[in-house]
């Protein structure tokens, strides 16, 4: 996990994230220390999130492979390389080779492409696991959706189903929880209406391809003193500058669309960190189910 201090520490500490739940383990971590110390673009972060992400196969993409994976272009990925210290792509494709030898996983030719689909949300899974051993962001992240009386929810397009999830269960506990799930100049109007009510915090669920409404909604956020708690894709995400606490969860970009079971847990994840901070919630919980079973609510 990591929180937002700035363009270099926000591209150190994502890093440092993704490479610590990779699956490619010490060459995601060798990736990490090339990529420390460096300021990097946007559209170099996102490079260098791909190349952490499958730590494993980088030594062996050629730019042109390594640009179509990341969603960039091949004269980008050839800045990227020259940006960090070397004369063009492949010598730094040379020197990957030289330091850690990475060797394509064994079988994967064996799956379909329905069961790797699969597979790489086993492998966000374990991604966030591992992220998930320090839980002190989500701690804080979880007393702070707690304290904030209402707690708006944002998400847009292809978030708005993981914003909606997280607030159909937070009513539960939480005594307001307000879902922002249209953006435009409604947004910024729900917002104010927000801060208003007394609103100290807000959760943004924020996935690709991210709107810009989504990256305006939190600046304006910010501007109006909310604190912003963002799960999105990755720390190298067009949204992580505009966060006060960004965890990071991976989606799946093997199908047609993306898959995000990752970034759904992590919002229950959240859920349970909100619940530990509020002291009422084992209260508010019980008197649901009971209300429920006097109405018949849901057929056993």
């Amino acid at each position: 996990m990591s929180t937002n201090t700035g363009a270099s520490a926000e591209v150190t500490a994502g890093v440092r994230d993704d490479a610590a739940g990779a699956g490619a383990g010490a060459g995601a971590a060798r990736l990490q220390k090339l990529f420390e110390g460096h300021r990097l673009t946007p559209t170099q972060r996102r490079i260098a999130h791909c190349m952490v992400r499958r730590a494993a196969d980088a030594p062996f993409l050629s730019s042109v492979e390594l640009a179509e994976l990341a969603g960039v272009s091949q004269p980008s990925v050839t800045r990227f390389a020259v940006a960090l210290g070397f004369d063009g792509y492949p010598a730094l494709r040379r020197h990957l080779r030289e330091v850690a030898p990475a060797e394509r996983g064994e079988g994967g030719d064996a799956y379909n492409e329905y069961q790797q689909a699969v597979q790489s949300e086993i492998d966000n899974l374990r991604h966030l696991a591992s992220l998930l051993a320090d839980p002190a962001p989500v701690v804080r992240a979880g007393r702070l959706l707690a304290e904030s009386r209402p707690l708006p929810v944002l998400g847009l397009r292809a978030a708005s189903a993981q914003a909606g999830g997280f607030a159909y269960f937070a009513r539960k506990v939480h005594p307001d929880v307000r879902l922002l799930d249209e953006g435009g100049t409604m947004l910024a109007d729900r917002v104010d209406a927000a801060v208003r009510a007394g609103a100290t915090a807000l959760l943004c669920f924020a996935l690709p391809r991210h709107p810009r409404e989504v990256v305006e909604g939190l600046e304006y956020a910010r501007s109006a003193g909310l604190t912003v708690v963002t799960v999105a894709d990755s720390a190298f995400a067009p949204v992580a500058r505009h966060s006060d606490l960004l965890l990071p969860a991976a989606v799946g970009t093997g199908l047609a669309f993306d898959t995000a079971c990752a970034p759904m847990l992590l919002g229950r994840v959240l859920l349970e960190a909100m619940c530990d901070a509020l002291p009422d919630a084992q209260a508010r919980l019980e008197e649901f189910d009971a209300k429920a079973a006097a109405r018949s609510l849901f057929v056993e």
